[in-house]
């Protein structure tokens, strides 16, 4: 399915209701909970139909969730990091596509809090807090590597900038009120540009083909001589230059989800066991639920998603202990237990999401039932950026005290 939105669709047209302001992490997480819930009933038919989910993500935003993590300064609940991965692990046991669309859009509410002006802050938090949503324009395809970037931020006469580049992978950007787009600047320094959806030049092409997150829409973004104030331009590469938590808390997000998937999958065998699956001859059981061998696997799966969750947990904490005395240290603590957490959600979702087939039986694989579409979101999120590297960092940190990489991805 490819289909090409206009950019001059008006990103500033809001039919959404005002969005509730949540006060603190109690309540996002029990927001958080009921939204999983409500998702999860729905999310079999959008994957197989890839029937995008705008009227969810509508009630995302409306509900407040997206606005969790601006500062209390500016209006906002500023929950902890361990609230915000465990809001995605939610989010992800219920639909993973779904619980992936916002995850650069808190990226990004991330960068304005570190590289963001006064008056930038006070612009876009007061955006975010009335439920306007970011997307992103950051990858690229076909160049030497991820962060071989070359969408260029030109400077024009008036101070302001013109935009131009081709994006791929660009989660949320069809969803999006806000695109931001990742850039490099005359200097060659990297800058992220805050674009609305219906700014003249940007279109958004809905060409996602891939096998899982379906519905994701993680397509094309075209940037043809795209004009932005300078006003809507924040430093990137700033964050780099000192102790930094841009990569764990973005990478945070992504081991919720691969947590959240596991848990699902785990979820879903369970239930299909009880209510589906017969017990092997062998076996002397009356129910497959009764089977020996079953219940041996099931504890097995049950503690490698346990363990991925305290992993999650303890690398969340880590984060927020981070961020309150932040330095060199706490952020390489913070980085390395978020590879650690990473590195073990992304194994144990794709375990877990497969061994679904092998404790349920062969009617489970049938397309009727979607089963699948764990597996299949579980391998391809788990792409974003290999767990051997991480596991590399891990073990130059533990076995030499070097450091990580401050580069985003760790």
């Amino acid at each position: 399915m490819s289909a090409q939105v206009s950019a001059r669709t008006s990103a500033h047209t809001f039919v959404r209701g005002a969005a509730k302001l949540i006060a603190d992490d109690a309540e996002a997480l029990t927001v958080a909970a009921a939204l999983a819930d409500e998702f999860r009933a729905e999310a079999s038919r959008r994957d197989a139909e890839r029937s995008l989910p705008r009227e969810e993500l509508d009630r995302l935003s409306d509900s407040g969730l997206l606005a969790v993590t601006v500062p209390a300064e500016h209006g906002g609940a500023d929950v902890r990091q361990e609230t915000l991965a465990e809001i995605f692990r939610l989010l992800a046991s219920a639909d993973a596509s779904l619980a992936q669309i916002p995850q650069s859009h808190f990226v990004y509410v991330n960068v304005i809090r570190r590289q963001g002006t006064p008056e930038q802050r006070t612009f876009f938090f007061g955006e975010v807090l009335a439920g306007r949503r970011f997307g992103n324009a950051q990858s690229e395809a076909g160049t030497k590597h991820v962060q071989d970037i070359r969408t260029r931020l030109e400077p024009a006469p008036d101070g302001s900038y013109v935009l131009t580049g081709v994006k791929h992978y660009s989660t949320g950007a069809l969803f999006a009120d806000w695109i931001p787009v990742l850039a490099r600047a005359e200097d060659d320094n990297l800058h992220v540009a805050y674009v609305p959806r219906d700014a003249e030049g940007l279109t958004v092409v809905d060409d996602w083909d891939g096998m899982g997150q379906r519905t994701t829409a993680s397509g094309t973004v075209r940037l043809d001589a795209v004009p932005v104030p300078a006003d809507r331009v924040l430093p990137h590469h700033l964050t780099f230059q000192g102790p930094q938590l841009h990569g764990a808390v973005a990478q945070l997000l992504h081991a919720a989800i691969d947590a959240g998937i596991a848990a699902g999958a785990l979820a879903e065998a369970a239930e299909f066991v009880r209510t589906k699956s017969r017990p092997w001859f062998e076996s002397g059981a009356e129910t497959a639920a009764e089977d020996p061998l079953l219940i041996q696997r099931f504890g097995e799966l049950a503690i490698q998603v346990r363990a991925t969750e305290a992993l999650l947990g303890a690398a969340a904490r880590a984060a927020d202990t981070a961020r309150a005395d932040l330095t060199e240290a706490t952020a390489a603590e913070a980085s390395i237990a978020v590879a650690v957490a990473k590195a073990h959600a992304a194994s144990t979702a794709v375990e877990v999401s497969g061994a679904l087939f092998e404790v349920s039986g062969t009617r489970s694989t049938l397309n009727s039932l979607n089963l699948h579409r764990h597996w299949r979101d579980a391998r391809t999120h788990t792409l974003h950026d290999p767990a051997r590297w991480k596991i590399q960092h891990i073990g130059r940190y533990v076995l030499n005290g070097t450091p990580p990489p401050r580069h985003g991805l760790l």
